[in-house]
């Protein structure tokens, strides 16, 4: 599923056509994804003004000028693709409708941006702009890994006694955002901090440490693009590239990068999902 920089990516590939412009057309050609879409929806949609595109944890959110709020999940396979673009940013023009295109927005400047989810585990939504942080999707999520509530000290106090992994920890999206399993084992292997260790275990200076680090993973990643695992696809259509950076994530068996490590890259199964670390440089 994609994580925080897949997501942030295409929120920044989408926002050039759609801040700012009016939906002149929506259309919705199936009554549900993974629930069903809210009533009236196309009509809803169609000629309204998009005023901001932002993102909160993994899910975008198209503020719109009726005062009410598209809430959009790219869950497992959920692409949204321009064509058509009139600023030149993307190369083909609109295609051939295809199976699983499942709503499809025509821009007043003539960009076309199509949700296409073949295994429709992805989700769309209208709120009330006013009170859309409170709902149940949003009202418990915790804050931004790139923001500053993301601090320090913050994180310190969250692992204050939990005797939970510390990758589990980091993966409680009530603890802090739009982190994935990926960016998790990114994150520890360059903090030297092993996922199987209780994360209020861990001396406060490293969980500190770690702050940075997070951030520095999500900055490169989205800078590359992404990573491109299975279905993810930018807004353009193209491939992420962060995935040819990663230092522990599907190594397992390959020489740890650290420098001065001999050790290698081993895996293990937490609650379901696959860890890759270095026992012998991780702690």
């Amino acid at each position: 599923m994609p994580e925080l920089p897949e997501v942030e990516t295409v929120r920044r590939g989408l926002a050039p056509v759609m801040e700012g412009q009016v939906i002149a057309l929506a259309r919705v050609n199936r009554p549900d994804l993974r629930w069903p879409f809210p009533a009236d929806m196309a009509a809803r949609l169609t000629g309204r003004r998009v005023l901001r595109l932002r993102r909160r944890s993994k899910y975008i959110l198209a503020d719109l000028d009726s005062g009410e709020t598209l809430l959009i999940h790219l869950g497992m396979s959920g692409r949204m693709l321009v064509s058509g673009d009139p600023l030149g940013r993307f190369v083909h023009d609109h295609p051939a409708a295809e199976k699983h295109d499942h709503v499809v927005l025509d821009m007043d400047n003539g960009a076309r941006i199509t949700f296409n989810d073949p295994r429709r585990f992805g989700a769309m939504d209208l709120l009330e702009t006013a009170t859309a942080d409170q709902h149940k999707l949003l009202a418990l999520i915790g804050p931004e890994p790139l923001g500053n509530d993301f601090s320090e000290p913050y994180l310190v106090a969250a692992f204050k006694g939990r005797n939970t992994p510390v990758k589990s920890a980091l993966l409680d999206q009530r603890i802090v955002a739009g982190l994935g399993n990926i960016y998790v084992c990114e994150a520890l292997f360059r903090a030297r901090i092993s996922p199987r260790r209780k994360a209020g275990q861990i001396a406060a200076a490293r969980v500190a440490g770690l702050v940075p680090v997070i951030r520095q993973v999500l900055a490169e990643a989205i800078e590359a693009g992404g990573s491109s695992l299975r279905d993810f696809r930018q807004a353009d259509g193209e491939l992420g590239y962060f995935q040819h950076s990663f230092d522990a994530y599907g190594r397992e068996g390959e020489p740890c990068r650290a420098e001065g490590c001999t050790g290698t890259i081993a895996r293990i199964v937490q609650s379901g999902r696959s860890s890759f670390y270095c026992p012998l440089c991780q702690r």
